[in-house]
Order: C-alpha cells, then sequence, then structure tokens
C-alpha cells in the first residue's frame, strides 16, 4: 500500500465528486471522510487508567538518531529497568547497551535484524515498548506490541494516513494499552508556562492558535539512513510533519477534550528547492511535495488553527506557537512574549508603567509573570530536564511524565486520540491539495467521547 492511500482512498473520491454535482450533502463543501464505527465490545479511552505499574519494564525498538538518547535519558528515571534494546543493526544496539553499562546498570538482552522487534515485543517481562524508528514503521510496530499486552511510546508522527490512525485507535481500546505519541513540543518551557496561564484564565476564550515545523533540514538529510526523510517529502504531498505544531495548539483548545476539529483545508507553494536537492544527490526530481504547506482548521467550538511546514528553505527556526485570546495574547517565534487587554489587572503583573494592549509587556513583566504561572511539572523538573537533556529538557521531562503515569495508574498526558488527530494531517492535508484546497472533514477519533471531559482538568494533571 502505498504511504497516504488508505483504504477509505476511493470512497473520498467518490464523494468528492458527488458534492460537487448534487450529491447527499450539496449544501456542504466540505470532503467527507468515512468514520468506521465502534467495533462491538470496545469502549472509548477518553481519561483511561490503566492499573499501575510496580516498576515501568522497557524495551526500546530503533537506536538510530533518537533512540540512544531515550535510553540515556531512562538511566535517570527511578522505578524502571531497561530489558531489551533492538535496531536493525546489531552494533547500534550493542552501542545502545554500553550507556546502560556505563550508568552502573544491568545490560539489556539485544535483537537485531527485520524481525528482531517483534522478537522483543513477544516478551513476557516488559510492559512498555518505546519505538523511535523510522516514520513508516511507527503503526505496525505500534498496533503489534498492543496486541501483544504492552503500553507504547511511539515516536511522531504516529501514523502515515487514516487506516494507521484508525487502527492505533481499535486496538488500544481493544487491548485496553496506552498509546502515546511522543510529541516533546508540548514539554517545552514557554509552552507549558503559556498552557498554564490558558488554564487560569488569562488569555479570556482562546479564539485562534498558530503552530508549525518550520526547519531547514538541508544540512541534515544525509543523517537519516538512506536518505529516507527526503525520500518520504519527495513521494507525498502535504503536512507529512504536523504534530510539533500541533500538539501545542491542540492542547490550548482543548482538543477532544470539551472540542473537536471539523474541518480543515491547505494550501501550498510550488516545488522548487526540494526537486534541486533531490537532483544534486543524484535522484528523480519528480519531487511530490510543496516547499511550503500552510494549512487551516476549523473547531467545533468557533476557534481557528494554523499548522505550516517547511524543511525546505533557509528560514529560522520556528514552531510559530501563538495563541489569539479575547483577554491576551502569547507569542513564541520569533520573539516570545505576552500582551493583555488590561496588563494591570493580571494577578502577578509588576507595578510598572506605560503597559499597553497594544504592543508585548516588558521583559522584566514577562520574566516575573512566567516565575509566576511556572506549570507544576517545570516547576518540579526543569533543574533535572536541563542536566539530562534532550531538546532543552523537554525529552526528559516527556519521559518522565509517562513514567509517572504508568506507574501511577493516571491518564496519560497524551492519548491515542492524540496521536491520531495530530497525525492525521498527512493524508488530509493531501486531499485538500488535490481538490484545490476544498475543505476537508477531520474524522471524530473518540466517536463522541470527546464530549466526556469538559478543558483542562485532563492536561498534565500530578495529582
Amino acid at each position: 500500500m502505498k504511504l497516504f492511500q488508505s483504504i477509505f482512498g476511493a470512497a473520498i473520491v467518490a464523494l468528492a465528486l458527488t458534492s460537487c454535482n448534487g450529491g447527499a450533502k450539496p449544501e456542504s463543501n466540505v470532503i467527507a471522510v468515512p468514520s468506521p464505527e465502534r467495533p462491538e465490545g470496545q469502549t472509548d479511552m477518553v481519561g483511561f487508567r490503566a492499573e499501575p505499574l510496580d516498576t515501568v519494564r522497557v524495551g526500546f525498538i530503533g537506536l538510530g538518531m533518537r533512540g540512544p538518547g531515550a535510553v540515556r535519558r531512562f538511566t535517570h528515571l527511578d522505578r524502571t529497568s531497561v530489558k531489551a534494546l533492538c535496531d536493525l543493526m546489531p552494533e547500534r544496539a550493542d552501542s545502545a547497551n554500553n550507556i546502560l553499562t556505563r550508568a552502573g546498570l544491568p545490560a539489556a538482552d539485544t535483537y537485531s535484524g527485520e524481525e528482531g522487534w517483534k522478537q522483543l515485543c513477544d516478551r513476557d517481562d516488559i510492559n512498555l515498548v518505546y519505538i523511535a524508528t523510522p516514520w513508516q514503521n511507527h503503526a505496525e510496530m505500534a498496533v503489534y506490541a498492543m496486541e501483544k499486552g504492552k503500553h507504547v511510546a511511539v515516536e511522531v508522527p504516529a501514523a502515515m494516513n487514516l487506516e494507521e490512525c484508525w487502527k492505533l485507535v481499535d486496538t488500544s481500546e481493544r487491548t485496553r494499552r496506552h498509546c502515546m505519541m511522543l510529541e516533546n513540543c508540548v514539554y517545552d518551557f514557554f509552552e507549558l508556562t503559556t498552557l498554564n496561564m490558558a488554564q487560569q484564565g488569562l488569555f479570556g476564550d482562546i479564539l485562534h492558535v498558530e503552530g508549525a515545523y518550520i526547519h531547514n533540514l538541508e544540512p541534515f538529510w544525509d543523517e537519516y539512513q538512506g536518505n529516507w526523510r527526503l525520500d518520504f517529502n519527495s513521494k507525498n504531498a502535504g503536512d507529512v510533519y504536523a504534530t510539533h505544531g500541533m500538539g501545542p495548539a491542540c492542547q490550548l483548545l482543548n482538543i477532544h477534550r470539551g472540542n473537536k476539529m471539523n474541518y480543515l483545508t491547505a494550501m501550498a507553494t510550488k516545488a522548487v528547492t526540494g526537486p534541486e536537492l533531490v537532483k544534486k544527490l543524484g535522484g528523480d526530481a519528480d519531487f511530490k511535495n510543496a516547499d511550503h504547506t500552510m494549512t487551516m482548521i476549523q473547531t467545533e467550538n468557533g476557534a481557528t488553527m494554523h499548522i505550516q511546514h517547511d524543511v525546505m528553505n533557509p528560514r529560522p527556526y520556528s514552531r510559530m506557537y501563538q495563541l489569539t485570546g479575547t483577554l491576551g495574547f502569547a507569542n513564541k517565534y520569533p520573539k516570545s512574549g505576552y500582551t493583555f487587554a488590561s496588563p494591570d489587572s493580571i494577578d502577578g503583573m509588576p507595578d510598572l508603567e506605560n503597559l499597553s494592549s497594544h504592543s508585548f509587556i516588558p521583559d522584566e513583566a514577562k520574566e516575573a509573570l512566567m516565575k509566576k504561572y511556572e506549570h507544576p511539572i517545570q516547576k518540579e523538573l526543569a533543574e533535572t530536564a536541563k542536566k539530562v537533556g534532550g531538546h532543552g529538557g523537554m525529552d526528559f521531562i516527556m519521559d518522565y511524565r509517562l513514567v509517572y503515569c504508568l506507574l501511577n495508574g493516571l491518564p496519560l498526558d497524551q492519548d491515542v486520540y492524540d496521536a491520531a488527530e495530530w497525525s492525521c494531517l498527512g493524508e488530509l492535508t493531501s486531499i485538500s491539495l488535490a481538490n484545490q484546497s476544498r475543505p476537508v472533514e477531520v474524522p471524530d477519533f473518540t466517536r463522541g467521547a470527546w464530549q466526556k471531559l469538559d478543558g483542562y482538568h485532563h492536561y498534565m494533571v500530578g495529582e
């Protein structure tokens, strides 16, 4: 099966045509996307709590770029045990074992080759499988691990198309096992603090959010074995790497915790830099993806989202991260800051002159507010996270929270519906682009359970 071609592809095309020619819903321009009924006997995973674990016994699959860092971070986490390590190349598994022994921990069993990952999942002494392989393998490995009774942590994006998204959802619901996508950007410090401010009502009703992955990868393409990431962009159109922007944006809007995404529309530039880069490397210049993709999303509660993707062109790194609310505004890139409608009324605002709703509050005021509204998780972990590292510390906070929730039987900060919702933009934006930017329905992966929770109380609760 080709990437971004799901089993629903033919139905989507048919629905698009009938919508244009007096189909079942002639009043709607939105391209419908089939949402399968929940199989009999399954129940949703919104707010799901698994039985607490005494020890998180983990097996790692994929020890190339991201995996070794995760192994190292787990050596700093109490009540964890690394039982198994797997990579296609045996030398990588051996190298990761050195991380454990240097930390004074027992060596793990190692697996390699095409079927090694299945042997790891088959073990009965593992309760968490941590997947850091190339994207195309994520869903298959996550589904297999859950079917073997394991909780799963899987790198971004968790799925390549709608079919895989639904497989993750249905397998998690059927097996009652967590499936967390390892979206680290929701744990960055500015995002955590701003989320806490939003939870405290400082921005009022949040109307619009923005997120992106803008990162010139030209110096790094050859770090991906066989140039697989560049090859993926050459063969697939759409926002193929949306989750770093989507995660923080969805949390601000309580997606599937009292709100949901209804539909999206995508636009894209022509492809210039991508084909030239492929030609330089001696490849085929038939490059499918645009240099720059923009997506607009409408939510059930009347808010909007704007997501961008550009890994080709010479721009400063940016995830955009911006929110507009009725009482305030936050922005991270290129300059981080806050603006409030009535800054003098904000609890914790220092007594300063010339505060204005037309500009960012002064840096000293920003620092004071960020200290006052520092997220409790950040307050507890920031110093350790900075020492351990991983994208400035947010990777460590992500792993800590995963382990903490499993040990204490809490809902995970990111559930299987987050994994599906944040990953589905790949295929949905491709459909929109193929239909002259017509709006495309975003499936309700919760099948109505998004209404069970009401807002922020589910996000990163320490308990």
